[in-house]
């Protein structure tokens, strides 16, 4: 038999689904399972977003143009303008899904060999789309005792070399949660515009800040206009994961014409997703406040509970809905596993994402999970005393000196 390539044996599997199987076979035993593993959002989708879905009298669902619907990405830039993000319709390519978009994005600007620089932890998929075009992620640590925090300059410098061709952010960031102030978005951009680098930033969960204070998206960012990609996504702002519409904006003109090769090749983004995510734009203000002060709430009942349970720590993420927390036991990964295979609470148990998968040092985040406060407050409530009676009956737990 011909052997696998070498690209496929590298693809990590991903720490978020790579533990489905024993889930659903705790479910088979009757067990109830809360899923903190991944970011699928349980609130409602815009009921505009539904009824444009219903509504279809379409008598031929057709390609849609490679570079997505003309009127969505006229809505869109509309829509960008809240944010202080100004973009021409010209400037948007719609994606299937953000996905789609940081693919494209590393196949349009990068080489085989080239290097990108990563503070970890990060969201994992980011190395499987790296593999796909044969760049390397370089990682700059974080870490949870400073609550992630970007690390001073120095240390990016450290990795930069002749290979060095972008930097990739996510803020607010996948897994932690933490939003970059705005001194760490003008170190990126002096660090840019002095190396002549690319931005890729992956901003997906704009919607979800819990500081007060303004946002700094990327496109913000004076004098790195032409070196800046930014990607998006409707997944976590409508709860439309399943739809998969992402986007890829850029004033970069030569990247736009590199980027519209593989979305030809591909042909068209989802015909049917661009519809119900330009509906959904028309979401009214009441939807966006109400899904931004439930996530407020489970936020503060998360993080309040995890730090209330003997041993575990999580700093208070200030974006997104994921955090990072640190627990009492001698490997996440182990732990996780048995979790679903070996222990129950008055049938119940959870599933977390391994936080070691969102890292690429080797041993780092052992201790660590991802959570996701994507279930409803008496849901994570419930959860976190589940989690709490694993903690305390797991053999491998390792208790603080």
């Amino acid at each position: 038999m011909p052997e696998i390539s070498v690209r496929g044996l590298e693809m990590p599997e991903s720490p978020i689904r790579k533990l489905a199987p024993l889930a659903v076979a705790a479910k088979n035993r009757g067990i109830k399972v809360y899923h903190l593993n991944i970011g699928q959002p349980d609130l409602p989708t815009p009921q505009c977003g539904l009824d444009a879905l219903k509504k279809i009298d379409r008598k031929v669902l057709e390609y849609s143009p490679s570079q997505g619907y003309l009127s969505y990405r006229e809505k869109l830039c509309t829509f960008y303008e809240k944010f202080n993000i100004k973009v021409s319709p010209d400037e948007i390519i719609i994606t299937a899904g953000g996905s789609e978009a940081v693919l494209y994005s590393f196949m349009a600007c990068l080489n085989p060999g080239d290097e990108i620089i990563v503070p970890e932890p990060a969201y994992a998929n980011y190395m499987a789309f790296a593999i796909s075009a044969g760049a390397k992620i370089k990682t700059i640590a974080t870490s949870i005792e400073e609550g992630f925090a970007l690390p001073k300059v120095e240390k990016f410098e450290e990795l930069i070399n002749e290979k060095t061709r972008a930097i990739l952010i996510c803020n607010p960031n996948n897994p932690t949660g933490y939003l970059y102030t705005r001194r760490e978005m003008n170190q990126i951009r002096d660090l840019v515009k002095k190396y002549d680098l690319y931005l890729f930033s992956d901003e997906v969960y704009r919607e979800y800040i819990y500081t007060g204070s303004p946002y700094i998206s990327a496109m913000h960012l004076q004098g790195i206009e032409n070196n800046t990609i930014l990607i998006d996504s409707v997944s976590k702002r409508y709860s439309e994961c399943g739809i998969r519409i992402g986007a890829l904006i850029t004033k970069n003109q030569e990247i736009r014409k590199a980027v519209m090769k593989f979305c030809q090749a591909r042909l068209s983004p989802p015909l049917i997703g661009q519809i119900v995510a330009e509906a959904s734009l028309d979401a009214p203000a009441s939807y966006y406040r109400s899904v931004y002060d439930e996530y407020v709430e489970r936020r503060k009942c998360l993080i309040d509970g995890l730090n209330r349970i003997p041993g575990v720590y999580s700093p208070i993420p200030m974006g997104a809905f994921y955090t990072v927390a640190k627990l009492p036991v001698d490997d996440s990964d182990k732990f996780c596993r048995w979790c679903l295979e070996e222990f129950s609470y008055e049938g119940e148990t959870v599933m977390m994402a391994p936080a070691s998968g969102f890292y690429t040092t080797p041993d780092a985040g052992r201790n660590q999970v991802r959570i996701a406060y994507v279930l409803k407050r008496e849901d994570l409530q419930r959860a976190l005393i589940v989690l709490q009676k694993a903690l305390e009956a797991y053999p491998g737990r390792i208790e603080e000196e």
